[in-house]
């Protein structure tokens, strides 16, 4: 890790509904280096998807500012690649078109980036299925398909809020384990929600726990272990429960729960 790539100072973010207003993060300030894996990970509400989007530009915050690469963050940028919780793919779209659409978005020739279209596909193990639609495809599989979809135009940075929640739990931790290696592949520098424990302990080189809203950073907790990670390690544990610890859970948990948190 060379050097902070993104940067977040005082961020705060107020917004209006129904006639009242929403004070959702506070006073946010993180650095994130260049190849980092950054889970934040808080309760429901308090703010870390709207996080998401304001680095990603689609939001302006109220205070505070987000830098990338030395630029302020203002709007959308090409640097970014973002991963929702549903795949968002387009029914009428085959996997490998669905996969392309944002070259096509961008106005470029989409014949020039087929080639590399068929090597993230395969990369993330859907070679084979690229003429496939998204009704024959499970979750996990259409999950790939939107991760491959937010790389094609090689971003810098990966942005993916909750991408697995919608996941049972053993497609949830295979996707896990295929996350992991396409990160060892590609060194992206990811931002990542999650409300698991586990996931974001397995997933992750920092953990940002993050408060009630309005938000604050709780504490940041490096994550010191060996990839990959065996989850039922009493190492792997501890950072679970010192997690739980700040996130006000007192319960301990068993090794054999795992993702299902």
């Amino acid at each position: 890790m060379s050097k902070p790539c993104i940067t977040i100072k005082s961020l705060s973010m107020t917004y209006k509904a129904k006639g009242f207003e929403v004070h959702c993060l506070d006073n946010i300030s993180i650095e994130v280096q260049e190849e980092e894996f950054v889970t934040f990970i808080g309760p429901s509400g308090c703010g870390k998807s709207t996080l998401l989007k304001l680095v990603a530009g689609l939001l302006q915050p109220t205070g505070g500012e987000i830098w990338m690469d030395g630029r302020r963050v203002t709007e959308p940028t090409g640097k970014v690649g973002f991963v929702f919780q549903n795949p968002v793919l387009l029914n009428w779209r085959t996997v490998l078109d669905n996969v392309l659409l944002p070259i096509e978005i961008i106005g470029e020739d989409v014949e020039k980036y087929r080639e590399k279209a068929m090597g993230l596909l395969e990369l993330t193990g859907l070679k084979g299925f690229e003429h496939r639609y998204p009704r024959e495809l499970s979750g996990g599989m259409q999950q790939r398909v939107s991760i491959c979809r937010a790389l094609i135009t090689d971003p810098e940075i990966l942005l993916m809020d909750e991408p697995f929640g919608a996941l049972d739990a053993i497609t949830r931790e295979q996707m896990n384990l295929e996350l992991t290696r396409i990160w060892q592949t590609q060194r992206k520098t990811v931002l990542f929600v999650t409300h698991s424990i586990p996931e974001a302990v397995f997933l992750s080189d920092r953990v940002v726990v993050m408060s009630h809203r309005p938000a604050h950073i709780v504490e940041e907790v490096k994550v010191n272990l060996p990839r990959p990670r065996a989850m039922s390690s009493p190492q792997f544990l501890k950072y679970v429960d010192k997690i739980r610890g700040l996130l006000g859970l007192t319960k301990p948990l068993k090794a054999s729960s795992a993702l299902g948190e």
